[in-house]
């Protein structure tokens, strides 16, 4: 059946779906021929169950505090909120609910609601809850696109990818010895040449993942994949879920598609699986995109138990569940476990892209999604709408370095040297930032004591070095207390950029007294530089 199609229905019940603006979404597109539950488009937002609200609080409390429960509740519940791990649109547990949980009184979890409603986090309405929001004068969008270049004597710190690996020149040359083959083809195939799927495929394979070429699609990198996916799968006014912090490429896109990201905090450790499903059920989303290896920007990998859950979660509510595996080859503790595909035993709930740009070059512009047979099919023939074909040499050339199974080899010893290197580096210039050490990934999630990102970034510029401030990684102002710091840049280069980053934070807070809230440091920062 056409993922267009509509359910056969009673005349009246359509009359009456039409009339009722609650229901105005309710006639929905199918994925692979399962309907989307009428009732589930009735939550225009998502609701944070008492238990995955503990487990993002955590130890909120300090019992020798001279400050009363209620303020540092108000407190831990506002910084939840700035820094992203509870999204925008998010209906909190009732007073009630959420005292019993916790074990206090409701007299204190109402006073700390009520401080967060004056402050403007939190909104509240009869019948309805409370839900997020973020005060008016707050930034409530990412950080600008940030230029590419580098003049002068700037630093740029922004970019987590490494140079050519040692393998690509070789292999581009085997795909110009290759290529006499294959001119005799008009060299358009929307689904990529057989050698590369037949490669990819056999990836999946050694990874534990059984797979077959027909369940591939060659793309023009991992982006150009997800574009293709959330023009297949969604459409302007439709939500998806996302892990949040995230890649801020994918934010994007979704933007760019009107697609409403409806982000799920990530807790201090793993993710939080009982939030996700229950966004899953209160938001009706077209999909959900996850990274689970090594992910970008916090570095943290997905468990097996948890990928399991994951997928089951997704089942239950008949999510398509889009796994970004751009970064799977860039572990350094440890291997990632396998797929997340691994299990879906019908094929059909997990969508898997993957790309040669993090673990080969950026310059390959050659990505790849793998799903079941039927999928592949439908985003071939939606791919033609888009552009023909992915060029011939590069997919010869990502084909002979699978085939070879070019890893990252002796440049992951380089990157933990970087890694811990970068480490020891903001220990000893900026101690009071927190900062935890990565199982792979490319960079640094560095959490400040104060929401001030977005004023660091501006002013850090003026002293020579360019970073990427949290809220380009989120959606509605979050991670204003984040930097994501690639340790790929050679080591002289990262105490240059640690310095330089130094002598900005501590300008900062010499010309700007405790407070101040991140859009009037901003702007202050603007006239400093």
């Amino acid at each position: 059946m056409s993922k267009w199609a509509v359910p056969p229905m009673d005349g009246n019940i359509i009359h009456n779906l039409f009339q009722q603006a609650f229901y105005k979404r309710a006639i929905s597109r199918y994925w692979h021929g399962i309907p989307i539950q009428l009732d589930r488009f009735a939550m225009s937002t998502s609701f944070l169950r008492p238990p995955s609200l503990l487990r993002l609080l955590g130890a909120w409390r300090a019992e020798d505090s001279p400050e009363p429960a209620y303020r540092q509740l108000a407190q831990a519940l506002r910084m939840l909120v700035l820094d992203g791990r509870i999204g925008l649109d998010v209906r909190l547990p009732g007073e009630r609910e959420l005292a019993a949980a916790l074990g206090l009184s409701r007299t204190t979890v109402a006073a700390a609601f009520d401080r967060l409603r004056d402050e403007g986090y939190l909104q509240s309405r009869q019948g309805s809850g409370s839900v997020t929001r973020l005060p008016a004068g707050r930034i409530e969008s990412g950080q600008p696109e940030i230029d590419l270049g580098s003049g002068g004597n700037l630093l740029n710190w922004t970019h987590a990818a490494l140079p050519a690996a040692p393998g690509v020149g070789r292999a581009v040359q085997a795909a110009a010895e290759m290529l006499p083959a294959f001119l005799g083809d008009l060299g358009y195939d929307p689904l990529g040449l057989p050698p590369l799927r037949r490669a990819i495929a056999a990836d999946f394979e050694r990874r534990g993942c059984p797979t077959s070429p027909d369940q591939i699609i060659v793309t023009n990198g991992a982006q150009q994949g997800f574009a293709l996916l959330v023009q297949w799968l969604a459409g302007p006014g439709d939500r998806a879920v996302i892990d949040h912090p995230t890649y801020h490429n994918a934010v994007q896109a979704l933007q760019r598609a009107h697609v409403v990201p409806v982000p799920v905090g990530l807790p201090a450790q793993g993710w939080d699986i009982d939030a996700m499903e229950a966004a899953f059920r209160q938001t009706a989303p077209r999909f959900a995109y996850v990274i689970a290896d090594f992910h970008n920007p916090t570095g943290r990998s997905m468990d097996p138990a948890t990928r399991r859950a994951l997928v089951q979660a997704a089942a239950a509510t008949h999510t398509p569940l889009i796994i970004d595996e751009t970064m799977v080859a860039m572990g350094l503790d440890f291997a990632p476990p396998p797929p997340v595909a691994v299990h879906d035993p019908s094929g059909r709930q997990v969508i898997t892209m993957g790309s040669a740009s993090k673990i080969y070059w950026g310059g390959l512009r050659v990505g790849w999604i793998r799903a079941d047979p039927q999928t592949i099919a439908a985003l071939g023939r939606l791919r033609t709408t888009m552009d023909m074909a992915s060029p011939v040499v590069e997919q010869l050339a990502v084909a002979h370095l699978l085939d070879e199974g070019e890893g990252l080899g002796a440049r992951a010893d380089m990157l933990r040297e970087r890694r811990d290197r970068l480490l020891m580096l903001l220990e000893a210039h900026l101690p009071h930032w927190r900062i935890e050490s990565p199982a792979g990934g490319l960079s640094l999630w560095a959490e400040m004591p104060r929401a001030e990102a977005t004023a660091l970034a501006a002013l850090a510029e003026s002293h020579g070095v360019r970073i990427a401030a949290g809220p380009r990684f989120g959606v509605g102002g979050a991670f204003e207390r984040f930097l994501r710091l690639p340790f790929t840049l050679s080591e002289e280069q990262l105490a240059l950029g640690v310095e330089r980053l130094a002598q900005a934070d501590a300008r900062l807070h010499a010309r700007m007294p405790a407070g101040r809230d991140a859009a009037a440091l901003a702007l202050e920062a603007d006239r400093l530089i």
